[in-house]
């Protein structure tokens, strides 16, 4: 007799909105966009971040992988595309309409460091080379918040096997766009622009890590980092660095963002864990968007079947913060 045990992140696919009935309110909502409708939802179009002209917009939606479920249902896209950490429009969470100065094409993407021949593709390359997906995760911040998402995107292990790294590589180092003309955020010269991030080869190329390109069945809105973002579901959001420019793998560890400007409370490893508290407030329960409602938070925010083995014999690192 065969016994299947769910892994630690599903649970009844029932949660979450069928693909099927997805598509087909697509479809519904298509065909009844009457004149006075569409100028009627004009502002929710601009708050949303609608990526009208996108050359990719033709790709979404793409494929659910079944694989990753969640246990609680998707935070709506009104919530999520409105309350939104992106240092380079603001330090506040309702940048979404500063963020559409984000111009997301040309995009060019820089792979460089320690591999075999270094590339810079442009960001509809990139996309025509990757095999996208749909993916459930969940999101937790530091500041003790959390949403669930439908991320669209590619495996991380896709783009490190495209960039063929050397054996001196240890770590990839992300970063961002830096244009202060176009990012006001980014004129307030107390913060170490450009946002910069890093990951272990093997966090890059665990099966959980993915490289986002849309979310909600099209591609992804500016104000979540489009037109490439990072999402790392075991980790506090801080590390899921937006709108990438550049890979470099190295064997020196990268110094993120956040420990530049505050290192005493913000570590390389940034893994979710309720044990260790923020120096200023607990980790212990975290606030669902969307219900408000108050949860335990758990360690690895819950992918520790498939993360854990990372971090054996580790215990002398600040594993997480």
């Amino acid at each position: 007799m065969l016994i299947r045990r769910k892994k630690s992140w599903e649970i009844r696919e029932v949660l979450a909105t069928p693909e099927a009935v997805f598509l087909d309110r697509r479809r519904f909502l298509a065909g009844t966009g009457a004149a006075a409708g569409l100028i009627a939802s004009a502002p929710l179009r601009s708050a949303l971040g609608a990526q009208d002209g996108d050359p990719s917009a033709g790709l979404y939606p793409v494929k659910r992988n079944p694989a990753y479920t969640l246990e609680r249902p998707v935070t709506p896209e009104q919530i999520n595309s409105t309350y939104n950490n992106f240092y380079e429009f603001g330090s506040y969470k309702q940048i979404s309409k500063a963020a559409q100065s984000l111009v997301i094409r040309p995009w060019e993407v820089r792979i460089d460091g320690e591999v075999e021949k270094e590339l810079t593709l442009g960001i509809d390359e990139l996309l025509a080379r990757m095999p996208l997906e749909e993916r459930l995760y969940r999101l937790r911040c530091v500041e003790a918040w959390s949403m669930t998402i439908p991320w669209s995107g590619f495996a991380f292990k896709a783009l490190v096997d495209l960039a063929r790294p050397l054996s001196a590589a240890r770590y990839v180092r992300m970063e961002t766009f830096y244009n202060p003309k176009m990012a006001r955020g980014q004129r307030q010269s107390w913060y170490p622009w450009p946002y910069v991030e890093g990951v272990t080869m093997a966090e890059a190329t665990n099966d959980l890590a993915f490289l986002v390109t849309g979310a909600y069945g099209k591609p992804a809105a500016k104000q979540y980092g489009a037109p490439l973002r990072l999402a790392l579901p075991w980790k506090y959001g801080f590390k899921s660095i937006k709108s990438i420019v550049r890979f470099t793998f190295t064997s020196k560890r990268p110094v993120n963002f956040w420990q530049q400007v505050a290192g005493r409370e913000y570590g390389f490893w940034a893994n979710v864990n309720p044990e260790v508290p923020h120096p200023r407030w607990s980790q212990a329960t975290e606030r669902v968007l969307g219900t408000n409602e108050r949860i335990p938070t758990r360690l690895f925010n819950g992918y520790g079947e498939q993360v854990a083995d990372m971090y054996a014999g580790m215990k002398g690192e600040k594993l997480y913060m």
